[in-house]
This record gives C-alpha cells, structure tokens and sequence, in this order.
C-alpha cells in the first residue's frame, strides 16, 4: 500500500498540533491493548498497525485529548491530519479523520490536495469512505469549481481514488448531481476493483433513497454494463 503521500507532504509549523499531538499520543499509547491490536489488525487485512484501543472508547480519549485546545485553522488541521499519518498505528488516522469532519467548515478548496494525499496514502475502506463523505464532499459542496476535480478523479489509476470520487456526493441527497453521478457509475462500470464496483453500488443505493425512479430508470438502462455486486448493492432497498 502506498505510504509515499503522507511522507512526501510538507506539514506546516502549528503550535495546536504540537500540543494535540503531544496529548494524543501519550493519552493513546497508555491505552494500548495488544492482545486487542493484533485481531483489530488482522480484522483490517494488516493494512497497518493498531494500538487495539475500541471505537467508543478511542472517540472518549479523543475527547479528552482536543479538550481546552484552541480552535484549528485550516494550517492547524493539515498538521494535524500529515503528522498523525505519519504515525504507524491505525487509531491516530481515526483521530485525523474525525478531527477534519469535526472542523470541516474551516477548510477551503485549498485543502483538497491534502485530502488527496491522506486518501491514496495507506488507503483502506476505513479512512477513505470517511473522508470522501465527509471532508472531500464538503470541500465540493462549498466550492463548486472543484466538481471538475472530482472528473479527473475518476479517471485516476489510483483505486481509492476513484472510490473517493464515486463517494463524495454520498450525503447530498436532493443537493445530488445525478447526471455527474450516474456519469461515474458509468466511467468506472467496468472497474476490476471489489472496492470501485461495491462503491457504485453503495452510492446508487444511497441516491435511492432521494429519487428511487431516477435509480431504476438509469439502471433499467444501463443495468447490463455494471457487474451483478453493483446493481444487487443499488437496487438493495427499492427492488428491481
């Protein structure tokens, strides 16, 4: 898996993350459980590392961690996201993640590049699902120009990638470009990809539950060009 991103990237000096970091490492590793990393790993297919901390209980850490901390800036939160990817267990790219959907509205287009990196940087399902919904398609929502990002996106080599662009309108719901999207699905119909072809599925079924017909009709269509996984996924709620 790609680790290069991350490591390439030049993190910005920022006083907030020295001390969240400081604070998230020490208050993470103290909750480590090993016996636990080891099957969170092998859950992840070793895409890297865990500290074997639970999902309710690594989110109260992190609670405790940003508490009383100053409120990021754009610079702060890139710090942030590139110094805890830089980390090898898995739990410090959660906190990354839940760290830019909490202050997303503080990020600007600028910021795109970055997310770029973190998604095509140690990539899984995990981490990129997350930041297509919820930082990458909040970057789109707010600047519209950057739709034309999203359309050299699906065209990339990169899987993830493709994922992120298939996934980024996932929570617009009526707010949906259903002709860019469906435009996607098709781009990517005869994708090789487990992860792309689940992915069309995944955001053809979310659009469903907006506008059902228009899914039937596209699908009614052009049903034969998309593997079996991706029109059991789209038509999973509303049926054939």
């Amino acid at each position: 898996m790609s680790t290069t991103g991350a490591e390439a990237a030049d993190v910005p000096h920022s006083e907030v993350a020295d001390t969240v970091l400081e604070r998230l490492t020490s208050t993470y590793a103290a909750a480590a459980d090993p016996e636990r990393a080891a099957a969170m790993r092998a859950y992840m297919k070793d895409v890297a590392p865990f500290l074997g901390i639970p999902s309710p209980e690594r989110r109260a850490l992190s609670r405790s961690v940003v508490r009383g901390t100053p409120r990021p800036g754009e610079r702060d939160c890139t710090a942030v996201a590139l110094r805890c990817w830089r980390l090898p267990e898995r739990e410090y790219q959660y906190f990354a993640v839940d760290y830019l959907r909490r202050h997303g509205a503080r990020l600007s287009s600028g910021f795109l590049p970055v997310a770029r990196q973190l998604v095509s940087t140690v990539p899984w399902w995990d981490t990129v699902d997350a930041l297509a919904a919820h930082v990458v398609g909040g970057l789109v929502e707010a600047d519209a120009a950057l739709a034309e990002d999203m359309d050299a996106w699906i065209e990339d080599d990169d899987l993830w990638v493709v994922r992120t662009a298939l996934l980024h309108q996932l929570r617009y719901k009526e707010r949906t470009d259903a002709g860019r999207l469906f435009a996607y699905c098709l781009r990517q119909s005869g994708h090789p990809d487990f992860f792309v072809r689940k992915a069309i599925g995944w955001c053809l079924r979310e659009y469903a539950k907006t506008d059902s017909g228009a899914v039937r009709d596209f699908l009614a269509r052009e049903g034969g060009r998309f593997a079996p996984l991706s029109v059991r996924e789209a038509l999973k709620n509303i049926g054939a």
